[in-house]
């Protein structure tokens, strides 16, 4: 009943918004409606941290709303970064932990994201947060080579995820279900810095869905160089898992821990075997 109500509601917003958008009034109607759900804004408060995020649909809200308990782990990581160092988050969606992070105080954040649906939302937040001089958004995906290639999307709604860059699978391992897709260019770590000039980091934060390994095994002398990663892998992707241990013990890491939140195992299907790794030197 619950979702037929829902199914119901859906298709009046559709005619609603098909027959709005058909006149001078209804253009109007109908840009005010835009215009107020990308100003919709939700207070997050974790220990003495205070962040503001954009809530223009219900993914973001609830992105806000689990804040604290989605990802406890990578809270807890963050808040081990000194205060000097550089972060790259990879993957970093709509930016709640680079602006976590930042307003931890860590030094620089470099934010890589491709989707041109959550680029927006990452833009909001980071000024929304007065971060503009600590976080720096990179709108390409990382690889294992410079390359011309499809970002491949399941979602194109604002906060989506599950993307792959060049590959036909997802976050398992399995063949993706495709929604949208668009050409650009990805980048290795090491083309990054080379080609980009963007600073070496210290710490690395990845949760890309699906290309972790891949993204590792461009790694080079940027992954020898870092002195700490937090990286989401399903064990149940052996090729991932296997690769990213193999190049993470290279660049001369060590496992310390996995880890993820309880939330997850309740949640069963993928999450209750994903995990994020924790590696150190």
């Amino acid at each position: 009943m619950k979702n037929l109500i829902k199914l119901s509601l859906k298709k009046i917003i559709v005619w609603g918004v098909n027959h709005l958008d058909g006149g001078i009034v209804g253009r109007y109607i109908y840009a005010q409606i835009l215009a107020s759900a990308m100003n919709r804004t939700q207070v997050v408060t974790y220990a003495d941290v205070r962040l503001t995020f954009a809530i223009p649909n219900a993914l973001n809200r609830y992105r806000s709303d689990t804040f604290s308990i989605k990802e406890p782990e990578t809270l807890e990581w963050i808040d081990g970064i000194p205060s000097d160092a550089v972060l790259w988050d990879i993957g970093a969606n709509v930016g709640l932990y680079s602006c976590y992070a930042a307003k931890r105080g860590v030094a620089q954040v470099f934010a890589f994201e491709p989707s041109v649906f959550n680029l927006e939302l990452l833009a909001r937040n980071i000024f929304l947060n007065n971060f503009t001089d600590q976080i720096t958004i990179i709108p390409l995906p990382l690889s294992d080579t410079l390359a011309v290639s499809t970002l491949n999307m399941t979602s194109t709604e604002w906060g989506g995820a599950l993307s792959t860059f060049g590959q036909e699978y997802g976050h398992d391992g399995e063949n993706m279900r495709k929604v949208f897709k668009f050409p650009t260019i990805g980048i290795s770590m090491v083309d990054a810095v080379a080609l980009l000039k963007i600073t070496q980091p210290d710490y690395i934060k990845m949760d890309v869905d699906g290309i972790e390994h891949l993204i590792l095994k461009g790694g080079g002398r940027v992954l020898q160089n870092a002195k700490g990663v937090l990286i989401e892998i399903n064990d149940k992707f052996k090729a991932q898992a296997d690769d990213a241990s193999r190049y993470l013990n290279a660049a001369g890491f060590v496992l310390k821990e996995k880890r993820h939140a309880e939330y997850f195992d309740s949640q069963g299907g993928s999450g209750s075997h994903t995990y994020n790794q924790i590696w150190i030197k």
